[in-house]
């Protein structure tokens, strides 16, 4: 399974260090086989050795230039970084990014090698307007997206679900990523209020290839007992 952090505006530079060397310890002891990633705030970006693989979670189609606010591939080269966060809904729905430019970086990146993690999700409101409303609404994310790419892990994240601590029932969920399985062979995580209390249910789950975590993994320590659930599923 693939088990991701995504730590957002969250833990400067020294604390991401320790959360990664907390982290480090931990799959070591462990013996952890899951594949465990990590995206840092942008400033807290550093080279990193180890079993977790740390990823950006933006960055913008060029190598560098005159683009206030963001970085390049220069800066992620600097600290071997290779996997990126594309299409995040907070990146859509509050900072506005267009399925345009979100394509434009998928093409951009895919075409350099990097991993890259593709969000996609449905607000609260294309949610109640009915299955047929919502899937042509996620329908329409897959624009200019290569479904093929081997490099691909979709994450499916229902925007109103991130951070409210309501989720879709087991049911649903399942359900979703069932379809959403018909669109692509790539690893399809979930993510959305996914916290400690019902990982193990959600990736017990059918085409639940892992979960895509935020706020409830800035505990290191919470972040591991849910690495170690998906590690028990598969013994």
């Amino acid at each position: 399974m693939i088990i991701a952090a995504n730590l957002k505006a969250n833990l400067t530079r020294a604390k991401t260090v320790e959360y990664l060397n907390e982290l480090e310890k931990f799959l070591s002891a462990k013996n952890i086989s899951q594949e465990v990633l990590v995206f840092p705030a942008v400033s807290s970006l550093n080279s990193h050795a180890g079993c977790a693989i740390v990823g950006a979670q933006n960055a913008y189609p060029t190598k560098n230039g005159a683009f206030t606010g963001e970085i390049g591939v220069e800066h992620l080269e600097e600290f071997g970084i290779k996997t990126i966060l594309i299409g995040h809904s907070e990146r859509r729905h509050v900072l506005g990014e267009s399925q345009k430019l979100i394509a434009q970086k998928f093409d951009f990146f895919s075409k350099l090698g990097f991993k890259i993690v593709y969000c996609i999700g449905e607000p609260l409101e294309v949610r109640k307007s009915g299955n047929e409303k919502m899937m042509s609404y996620l329908d329409a994310q897959y624009e200019g997206i290569d479904t093929e790419y081997e490099n691909l892990i979709i994450a499916y994240e229902p925007v109103w679900a991130i951070g409210t601590g309501l989720t879709p029932t087991l049911e649903e969920i399942e359900g979703l990523h069932e379809e959403l399985k018909k669109k692509s062979f790539a690893p399809l995580l979930y993510g959305g209020s996914v916290k400690v209390t019902n990982v193990k249910e959600v990736l017990a789950l059918n085409n639940v290839d892992g979960i895509l975590v935020g706020s409830a993994a800035l505990n290191v320590e919470d972040f591991c007992m849910m690495i170690e659930s998906a590690q028990n599923l598969e013994k």
